[in-house]
């Protein structure tokens, strides 16, 4: 069993970025948070608290890390594990449920009572609907891998489905320790996050991922960066010791979380409110995306860097959801297909080698947004050129090296591997 508090010192301080970025280093390391909670680290976490009758377990991990997560869990507790509470919906959530359900059949426990918000189970009937995409997604995002393998289709296939669902707010006991479920929207629309009052704490789930809020990924549905603001503005009022996220340290101390949550609210209330005030004035998203900037001093923290979502990508999520898919621009909203816009600036360009080789210029004096532009042109132009493709996998390549966030960079490689 390794202490959490000194961890989690670090990341707070910002001093040292690889605890930010990858705290626990492996899946199956048990960390106690408190005396009678631990959580166990995976692609998410999975939290359990000790209640004098068997375990309350928030989040499960994913599906690959489920057996090592229970395994580490049972190190700390074998006591029967009577209920579990899903955040959300995403399988770093909920794909270790079987893995829960496996350790209770084989000690001969009833099988976990699961709760989660009434949104969930659409969620997760859209992911078996969606399974091939979502697995591609991923594959882009973490893998920087074009196509999926067929292992991670399967990952989106199916999860148990909860046992109960609530719509606002719920409560349960056990042992005689009461947790209150509260819904917010947010990365997700099915976000539960947990106060335990009398232990002082709060599971947040995905409210909080030591990262610039994950409100803008631009290959998932819509995500809801005013009420998350909201639901965080709601956590920091309740006078929380500690807070626990489902990625990344605790947080110790509720100066620090109120802090931490507030800062957070502002960044996201600043991005919403600068973006409304260009959609209220009617101009094109193209001007919201290149005008709105998030507040440097907000950026400036450890739990706020933007090293996996961004704020561009945020402020393209609020046009999306106040301002539909019209971009403003009339030729796309019935557009000729991309290919035949790039044949007709090839020609008017002198042919896509010279695209291609204005884009490398462009690349080699610095100007990776514009190359990457000018570099697709001339691959749509000619698609059968390999000397182009090349062209175009380089720049991608070296726009990825020059980005922070992980999607970003993801998208690039993967589009680099095409």
């Amino acid at each position: 069993m390794e202490s959490v508090r000194e961890l989690a010192e670090r990341t707070w301080s910002g001093a040292d970025r690889a605890a930010i970025i990858d705290p626990f280093g492996r899946p199956g390391k048990i960390y106690e948070v408190t005396p009678g909670i631990a959580l166990v680290s995976g692609f998410g976490l999975s939290i359990g608290i000790q209640t004098g009758d068997g375990l309350v377990v928030v989040d499960t991990s994913g599906r690959n890390h489920g057996e090592t997560v229970v395994a580490a869990m049972r190190e700390w507790d074998q006591s029967p594990v009577r209920n579990v509470v899903y955040t959300h919906g995403h399988f770093d959530h909920v794909g270790g449920m079987g893995a829960y359900d496996a350790d209770a059949l084989q000690r001969g426990y009833p099988r976990p009572h699961v709760f989660a918000h009434e949104n969930l189970p659409l969620r997760l009937e859209r992911y078996a609907q969606t399974a091939g995409y979502n697995a591609t997604v991923n594959a882009r995002q973490f893998l920087s891998r074009p196509v999926a393998p067929p292992q991670m289709v399967e990952n989106f296939a199916g999860a148990r489905m909860p046992d109960e669902t609530y719509r606002d707010s719920h409560a349960f006991e056990q042992g005689g320790v009461r947790f209150e479920l509260r819904h917010g929207k947010g990365e997700t629309d099915d976000h539960t996050w947990v106060w335990i009052p009398s232990m002082k704490v709060i599971c947040a789930g995905d409210f909080f991922i030591w990262r610039c809020p994950n409100a803008g990924n631009p290959q998932k549905v819509q995500r809801y960066p005013a009420e998350w603001a909201v639901a965080l503005r709601e956590m920091a009022a309740v006078g929380a010791e500690i807070f626990i996220p489902s990625h990344g340290t605790p947080i110790y101390g509720n100066a620090r979380i109120v802090q931490a949550l507030g800062e957070t609210a502002e960044l996201l209330e600043s991005l919403v409110e600068q973006s409304l005030a260009l959609i209220n004035r009617g101009v094109r998203l193209d001007e919201v995306i290149h005008t709105v900037q998030a507040p440097a001093h907000l950026l400036a923290r450890p739990y706020l860097w933007p090293l996996y979502d961004e704020p561009e990508f945020i402020v393209r999520n609020i046009w999306r959801l106040y301002a539909g898919w019209y971009d403003g621009n009339p030729a796309n909203l019935k557009p000729a297909p991309e290919a035949a816009v790039a044949r007709e600036l090839a020609e008017l360009s002198g042919g896509p080698a010279r695209l291609a080789s204005r884009a490398s210029e462009l690349a080699a004096a610095g100007d990776l947004k514009l190359a990457c532009h000018v570099a697709e042109l001339a691959a749509l132009a000619a698609p059968d050129d390999a000397a182009i493709h090349e062209t175009r996998a380089s720049i991608l390549r070296a726009r990825a090296a020059s980005e922070d966030s992980l999607m970003a960079r993801g998208i690039f490689n993967a589009a680099a591997a095409e």
